[in-house]
């Protein structure tokens, strides 16, 4: 392939806070121009004071709403830009609005996978056709909606079997509206005597708010491990290559991602029931298989759980980039070199070539990303409303921090997106030494405010990182 030259384009960064900066930081390598935006509960945001300093006022565009597709592209046109990164969260994942920047009348690149690789891989329902289509495990249950009462009792018969014979006792099913989304329309099942009843239920419910009785029937796995594969592919999709795995297994009441780790499992030094080794090999050649077959073409997740057994279940592909990505990178080397996978993306969006294999990419060490949040985690990870008066950490060689919190003055936390206030991504050369440095930052760390009212106690999680450090990668 031969090489473009990227340095002549100009990306809107259609995000806020951590992830903006960060894709700030990879266009200012890539000797790229930017712009990005700002809404006026985010002025006070480290995004849009670095934006100032790196390119000047006429970097920053206000809007009302960073879910406004047509602000967006008014400022695209304004400001000149030839490229859309939308980040993670918003429209990272809307095949549509991927689709809009390179149909409309100005086109432009967008920073992701293409929009039918979007479209395709995030349906849940296609996505596991295509993996049992590859022989890769996906969790038991209906690959497509499930209408008649017949074909339903089958189905859930044989999940209650399976589990079964895996030693649940109490096993539980999932019945979901296939149409559903957001939580929308799902209830768990205990028992095969009650199926029949639930499935009807959610079946008209499916019909009555959606528009189609479809459902889906599948498994409730329990005590499962939260794996991820990181892949990333070159602009058509014909070379691939993975940056290890990591365990994002640590996560609050509502599934949010409070820590992971890279790599996924610690072969031979935590012990499992099972060859972690053999499974992590599995669910990388397993998730490079999908992005062959589907010729993926830039950076995605592909996301599984691990059973206590070591029984892995491709759960979903992300088609985006992750919070999580910085774990990903401190620990991947390109020919012995340190690597950033936001800059891996840009630069491949804009068309040019992966320049490496599989062989070149090494992994040393092992990596630790915390989430800091004000949350109150004793009462279901309540987020704390309020101001941060100060945030402070020492400074280590083996230590990266991120985040668009200033440290020089107060900040009003906006409830209206993200609670997240930080990244911090710790490294070590093994597991024991990653925990020890990852407890050495949080006892370090200063974090302070005012949640409410001044008499309002400030809540934040890291009494619960701590606590979750020591028993990191184990089941």
């Amino acid at each position: 392939m031969q090489q473009k030259n990227i340095d002549r384009h100009k990306v809107l960064i259609a995000n806020r806070g951590e992830i903006a900066m960060r894709v700030m930081g990879a266009c200012r390598r890539l000797g790229i121009d930017f712009v990005c935006l700002c809404t006026a509960e985010d002025r006070a945001s480290g995004h849009v004071r670095l934006a100032r300093e790196l390119a000047g006022d006429d970097a920053v565009y206000s809007i009302s709403s960073y879910l406004d597709a047509n602000e967006i592209f008014s400022v695209a046109d304004a400001s000149g830009a030839t490229a859309v990164h939308p980040g993670y969260g918003f429209f990272a994942e809307d095949f549509r609005f991927a689709r809009r920047v390179l149909r409309r009348d100005r086109p432009m690149e967008f920073i992701g996978p293409s929009w039918w690789v979007i479209r395709d891989l995030g349906d849940k329902i296609n996505t596991k056709r295509i993996a049992r289509s590859l022989n890769v495990p996906t969790v038991p249950g209906s690959d497509r909606p499930v209408y008649s009462e017949i074909e339903a009792d089958e189905i859930a018969s044989s999940l209650f079997e399976f589990q079964a014979s895996q030693g649940i006792v109490d096993g539980v099913i999932m019945v979901k509206a296939s149409a559903g989304g957001g939580g929308m329309g799902i209830e768990e099942v205990g028992n095969f005597n009650e199926f029949r009843s639930v499935f009807r239920r959610i079946r008209n419910y499916a019909k009555r708010n959606f528009g189609d009785e479809g459902v889906l029937i599948e498994q409730r796995i329990f005590d499962f491990n939260h794996l991820e594969v990181q892949v990333v592919s070159e602009r058509g999709g014909r070379n691939h290559v993975h940056f290890g795995t990591r365990n994002c297994s640590v996560q609050s009441t509502g599934k949010q991602k409070r820590i992971e780790v890279a790599p996924g499992f610690a072969p031979g030094v935590v012990p499992y029931t099972f060859d972690a080794a053999r499974v992590l090999s599995e669910i990388t050649e397993h998730s490079l298989a999908m992005a062959r077959e589907t010729r993926y073409d830039n950076v995605g997740t592909w996301e599984w759980i691990i059973t206590p057994r070591g029984e892995p279940f491709l759960m979903e592909v992300n088609t985006r980039i992750q919070v999580e990505n910085g774990v990903s990178a401190i620990i991947s080397r390109v020919d012995g070199q340190p690597v950033d996978i936001i800059t891996e993306q840009i630069r491949l969006a804009l068309g040019e070539p992966l320049r490496y294999g599989q062989e070149d990419i090494s992994f040393e060490g092992v990596g630790i990303e915390y989430r800091l949040v004000a949350e109150n985690t004793a009462n279901r990870f309540t987020p704390c409303a309020g101001t941060i008066s100060r945030l402070a950490w020492a400074d280590h060689d083996w230590l990266q921090v991120h985040t668009q919190v200033p440290t020089d003055r107060e900040y009003e936390i906006p409830m209206e997106y993200d609670p997240n206030l930080a990244l911090a991504i710790v490294w070590g050369g093994d597991l024991a030494e990653a925990k020890a440095r990852g407890l050495e930052f949080l006892d370090e760390l200063v974090l302070e405010g005012e949640c409410g009212s001044s008499s309002d106690e400030f809540y934040s999680n890291i009494k619960y990182l701590k606590a979750k450090t020591g028993g990191l990668l184990e089941f």
